[in-house]
């Protein structure tokens, strides 16, 4: 296993929204993705913010830009989506990828899939890019959350696993760096020998 990096944790946080890039409405999802770290991790992070339209170039070039340049190690896009042909986030992110990881979509169908049925008509995908990676969201903040963080009963019990709990994991292999969530938010998972003593 690679040395622990004790670098402060860099999140890109992309927006995809014609109106609210526009001004017409005030952009919902980034706060929401903020607001929902700042309770999760335990590790201070350091946020970078897009709000940019849904068109694939700029979406592409604001992925490009936040790994090679602004050099994040994590980037959650939110929004864009569905199957709308504005709807591009994923072709977009798909094409600057090194690696897919298709793992988190699945799971994030299946989140979602216990509160809405349309949640099959979703195109959200993980990739890698570089030593980062990328992660397409939903575009409203309740069912960002739950993405996030699973599906709960009403005790609190987990009944099916949010995507964050395979972040942190995912993250130390591919970049080496160590980060870990509040377990009464989500409880992140790596194995015996990868955890920190």
């Amino acid at each position: 296993m690679r040395e622990k990096m004790t670098a402060l944790l860099k999140i890109g946080l992309v927006s995809v929204s014609d109106r609210a890039s526009q001004g017409v409405y005030p952009d919902q999802g980034i706060p929401e993705l903020k607001h929902w770290l700042e309770q999760a991790l335990v590790e201070p992070f350091e946020v970078v913010e897009r709000l940019i339209p849904d068109e694939q170039p700029e979406i592409e070039r604001t992925l490009c830009n936040l790994v090679d340049e602004e050099h994040c190690h994590l980037v959650l896009t939110t929004g864009g989506t569905g199957p709308a042909k504005r709807d591009v986030t994923p072709d977009a992110t798909l094409a600057v990828a090194d690696r897919e990881m298709p793992g988190f979509g699945e799971q994030m169908r299946q989140v979602s899939l216990h509160f809405v049925p349309t949640a099959i008509l979703s195109r959200q995908v993980g990739v890698i890019r570089k030593d980062s990676l990328i992660l397409n969201l939903p575009g409203q903040p309740k069912a960002i959350k739950e993405t996030l963080e699973g599906v709960k009963d009403e005790n609190g019990n987990v009944l099916v696993k949010g995507i964050f709990s395979a972040v942190p994991y995912c993250l130390q292999l591919i970049n080496g760096l160590y980060i870990d969530t509040k377990p009464e938010i989500i409880a992140s998972f790596r194995p015996k020998s990868a955890r920190r003593s």
